[in-house]
């Protein structure tokens, strides 16, 4: 606290100093220095650091200083309240957040927003989409007990077979039999419907939802998919498309480091490198600039 505080005193900030200390520490410690600070200066230190920074540097320190579940929180309610709605953040977090970050998430989003996310949701989303978003809000029970084996086998066949007959199997699409077999199954028991589909259509899943659904479900259904056979490498994705176009998209690339940095950081740039042949390290140095990508670059770790 003492550190920060010299580093903004005075005429100009100490940026560096700020950068290395918050993206060197875990997000525990950031609240507690919070806390340090409150007490030594009688000063929020959120608002001490906006203050002295601007742009998508202090974008990005106001985000690290904020505790996990109440980013997820806020980066939901915006998503919603904004002019238009965010589905992007929608689909990420909740097709990717495990069963208790999101009972997490549906608690703390109540306390400081005083509305039920679920009523949020309804309130800005319709149809086959909105329905799949509240099943994933339910945190299912197919989360919690798998099929004894004899059975699960032919529940597994069943559920392909089902899949297919739903979609490349007719003409049109059931969508509903995608959402309810997608968004009530275990993670074990998908992986092994997706590799029975696989046999039976000839393609991968992800290409039947592709040719037979489109828009928002299309998005969901597949960051599903994805989130099912690897969450690391959803984010790898995401993180490539946010960087790898005409100007970025700097909103995803923070929100993703931010949010991974403390989980699955190694795993995510492992993905990336094996699917890109490139490390994130670089990919994030070529695509930013300035004190903003020094601060990426330490919550990214390393080169690979």
């Amino acid at each position: 606290a003492e550190i920060l505080k010299k580093a903004m005193k005075g005429i100009g900030t100490d940026e560096d100093a700020v950068l290395m200390l918050l993206t060197a520490r875990s997000n525990d410690q950031r609240q507690q220095i919070k806390a340090a600070y409150k007490k030594a200066y009688g000063k929020d230190l959120v608002s001490a650091l906006k203050s002295e920074l601007g742009g998508l540097f202090e974008d990005l320190i106001v985000a690290l200083m904020s505790p996990p579940t109440l980013y997820d929180a806020t980066l939901l309610h915006k998503a919603l309240k904004g002019a238009g709605t965010n589905d992007d953040v929608l689909i990420e977090i909740l097709a990717s957040r495990t069963g208790d970050e999101i009972k997490d998430i549906i608690k703390v989003y109540k306390k400081e927003f005083s509305n039920k996310l679920e009523k949020d949701i309804c309130g800005d989303t319709s149809g086959h989409y909105q329905k799949l978003l509240v099943i994933l809000l339910q945190v299912h029970g197919g989360l919690m007990f798998p099929f004894p084996d004899n059975e699960s086998l032919g529940k597994i066949e069943k559920d392909a077979k089902d899949l297919y007959a739903a979609g490349e199997g007719k003409f049109g699409t059931d969508e509903e039999k995608f959402i309810n077999i997608l968004g009530n199954r275990s993670t074990e028991h998908l992986l092994k419907v997706f590799a029975a589909y696989k046999k039976i259509a000839g393609c991968d899943i992800e290409e039947s939802i592709e040719g037979e659904t489109t828009g928002n479900l299309e998005n969901l259904l597949l960051a599903v998919v994805k989130c099912t056979k690897s969450v690391p490498a959803f984010f790898a994705e995401a993180l490539y498309h946010s960087m790898r176009r005409a100007g970025t998209d700097d909103e995803t690339l923070m929100r993703i480091m931010v949010s991974r940095s403390e989980v699955d950081m190694l795993d995510i740039r492992a993905a990336f490198k094996k699917k890109y042949g490139a490390s994130l390290y670089t990919t994030i140095q070529e695509d930013t600039a300035g004190d903003y990508q020094k601060a990426l670059l330490y919550l990214c770790g390393g080169q690979d």
